[in-house]
């Protein structure tokens, strides 16, 4: 079978065609100015965001009060906002960046930056604010919200003015959740000039570490490592039966630890594996939905897990590396399940694999590149063993990167016994600059995100919302465990269809997960509290998805030429088997590396008992992946051939075998929880043979 009518292309050529055409998609999708280098626009915004990267890079070698630092970063993020995103996505207002554009900017700049340039009178004199302390700070939560409507849409921005007006109209509320509200200078001065709303631990967050590991993947982007790893994906994985979008899977893994978004995700790798997944015999909506569901599942990907991933570490007060343990399991299973879907669907369009002609040389592709690798396990060495912190951990990984950068084209030129220009020589820098301007570029949505949400978490702590949830989530699910999550589940799902991950994980952390744990908790459910921060955490990401808002869907289908909605349905369809990873783990939380919780204290990670003997790893993550083929073969109707009613309701019992040993041990009253795999794997035996049978 022929994969390009017009010509054969190497993927390398292809990829290049396809580069442009995947920014002009994500820009289009995300409503951005695009200015050429022959506009000044151009150059101021690159300006300002190379001072941005620079300023990022140097609070860690120079570390600044957290305060301040969060000023100046949320400064360049609503100056960079109002530049780069336009009121009105009609030609006027995305070909020019307008007067009014300009004197927001330079409002935002005002407001936000007035935390650091007034630091020290705000500290001498706290709680007994100025006028102009409030002016200011009322300014700036408007000037914030137009900035949230702008990047991220009017979601998030509506959320944030219904907390205020909850804060404000306290008394006039239905008795279920009054309170006695708050003045208009209390509510200004809390959410602007204490760190307990705008300026609090998710902005803290997105200032100290989450730049950093965008900057990371967009160095690592820049470098070439992007076109590497679809090259390698396609190389190791094109041959097999319906290799592109195997390696779509893979390509969308690999991504994930340069991105951490969804739709940029998509976009990345999309324009290129979903025209020949098309062209391998899948439908377009299928072939989108490969995209979307590899592509949302990248935010669980470590070691950049998207930056809510370092919000629940700041959350919980854990290590990064505690997160990323406990993520581990979940994350793989996930991804490898869907690999799995991939092939099920697959065999059911009797699909081949690429021609040879087609595949590029497999160690060759993987010689070109390696060294792109030493920079992620670099990060991962500093992370995991040297146990350094997150920030110190990127900051050296950036410089190792950039040192990589300035040396591997000359390198290239000498091997191939090329004369080494100055262009060769200055490639590298330009490569470094681009990546820089890309990153910051890239954070403007976290940090406006984050510091939205900050107005959530704010309300919260004035007006003790959390109490008042906690009394309605009891009420309505009359304290039934299954109940609360599902709730939990379905609201993480509606406003995720609105929200980015971050955000959605911000306001249901704050809302929702302490209600989940308090609630288990009188249900005698002992759970630690990372098991409900990652529960809406994964259904967060799977709102990316979701019809009828998912972005990333809506993304894939643009590149596909299919319908979204339909798009959309298709991957859920393959994003069902991670919903149902956080009911698992919130179940057995062996699932996420954890054996042992304090029964005074489960919210301490001091109290949890962490797995760390390999063996026993290997067997959960083994019996977990065995668990989730069964429910993946359920869901997809198809094993080694198609699947009956039956048999399906057979896959499904399955899956309490494999991932909840422990309680199936105590229902059925067997003598070991290894019994209980042993019967999971007995029942998937006697289908694989039932179904060897009826083929023959």
């Amino acid at each position: 079978m022929k994969i390009y009518e017009e010509k054969p292309h190497t993927l390398n050529e292809l990829e290049n065609e396809q580069a442009e055409e995947s920014r002009k998609v994500l820009h289009e999708l995300e409503g951005q100015r695009v200015f050429g280098r022959e506009h000044y626009e151009f150059w101021i915004i690159s300006t300002l965001a190379l001072l941005w990267s620079l300023f990022q890079l140097y609070i860690v070698i120079e570390p600044t009060n957290s305060t301040i630092s969060r000023s100046i970063h949320l400064s360049f993020a609503l100056i960079l906002a109002f530049m780069i995103y336009p009121m009105i996505r009609k030609p006027y207002f995305l070909n020019k960046i307008r007067w009014f554009g300009y004197t927001l900017a330079l409002v935002g700049l005002c407001t936000a930056g007035y935390i650091a340039f007034f630091f020290e009178e705000l500290a001498l004199r706290p709680g007994d604010y100025t006028n102009i302390d409030i002016i200011v700070a009322l300014i700036g939560i408007i000037i914030l919200l137009e900035a949230g409507r702008r990047v991220l849409g009017l979601a998030l921005s509506i959320i944030a003015i219904v907390f205020i007006a909850y804060d404000l109209l306290g008394p006039y509320m239905p008795e279920l959740i009054i309170h006695k509200g708050a003045s208009l200078n209390k509510l200004a001065g809390h959410m602007f000039l204490t760190t307990e709303g705008i300026f609090g631990v998710p902005l803290g967050v997105s200032t100290g570490f989450v730049f950093l590991f965008v900057l990371f993947g967009s160095l690592l982007d820049k470098a070439g490592a992007g076109e590497y790893f679809i090259n390698l994906a396609f190389a190791m994985l094109g041959k097999f039966r319906g290799g592109p979008a195997k390696a779509s899977v893979v390509a969308s893994g690999f991504t994930g630890i340069m991105s951490g978004s969804s739709i940029a995700n998509t976009v990345t790798t999309g324009t290129f594996t979903i025209p020949l997944m098309k062209r391998t015999g899948f439908r377009p909506e299928q072939a989108g939905a490969v995209e979307v569901a590899s592509s949302t599942n990248g935010q669980l990907m470590p070691p950049v897990m998207g930056a809510a991933a370092f919000i629940i570490a700041e959350f919980l007060g854990l290590a990064y590396t505690d997160v990323i343990f406990a993520a581990f399991i979940p994350a793989f299973v996930s991804y490898f399940a869907l690999f799995y879907i991939v092939h099920l669907e697959a065999l059911k369009l009797g699909l081949k694999g690429m021609e040879d002609e087609d595949i590029p040389p497999k160690w060759k592709t993987f010689a070109q590149g390696i060294h792109y690798l030493v920079p992620i396990f670099f990060l991962l060495y500093t992370l995991m063993v040297l146990r350094e912190s997150a920030a110190s951990a990127a900051f050296n990984a950036i410089m190792l990167l950039m040192l990589l950068m300035v040396v591997q084209h000359p390198f290239r030129a000498f091997l191939a016994k090329e004369k080494i220009t100055k262009d060769i020589l200055l490639s590298g820098f330009i490569d470094i600059l681009a990546g820089m301007i890309s990153g910051a570029k890239n954070m403007i949505p976290i940090a406006v995100a984050t510091a939205l949400a900050g107005i959530v978490v704010g309300s919260i702590t004035l007006t003790g919302l959390g109490q008042v949830l906690l009394d309605v989530i009891e009420t309505l699910s009359d304290g039934n465990i299954f109940i609360i999550l599902l709730l939990a589940a379905i609201i993480s799902l509606i406003l995720g269809m609105g929200l980015p991950t971050t955000a959605n994980y911000i306001v249901m952390a704050s809302l929702t997960a302490p209600v989940i744990l308090i609630l288990a908790q009188d249900n005698g459910f002992l759970i630690p509290a990372i098991a409900a921060h990652l529960f809406v955490f994964y259904f967060g990401i799977l709102a990316d998805d979701t019809p009828p808002v998912g972005l990333a869907a809506y993304a894939a289908a643009g590149i596909a030429k299919a319908d979204p909605i339909k798009t959309g349905i298709q991957g859920f369809k393959y994003d069902i088997r991670t919903a149902i990873l956080p009911f698992m783990f919130f179940f057995n939380p062996e699932l996420l590396l954890i054996s042992g919780v304090d029964a005074l204290n489960p919210a301490d990670p001091k109290g949890w008992i962490w797995i760390t003997n390999p063996f026993e790893i290997a067997i959960i993550f083994s019996t977990a992946f065995i668990g989730m083929m069964a429910f993946s073969c359920a869901t997809q109707g198809y094993f080694i051939t198609k699947t009956n009613v039956i048999e399906r309701l057979v896959f499904l019992s399955i899956v309490p075998f494999m991932f909840l040993p422990k309680i199936m041990e105590a229902k059925l009253s067997l003598p070991s929880h290894y019994i209980s795999y042993l019967i999971g794997l007995a029942i998937f035996a006697l289908i694989y043979f039932f179904q060897k049978a009826k083929l023959k």
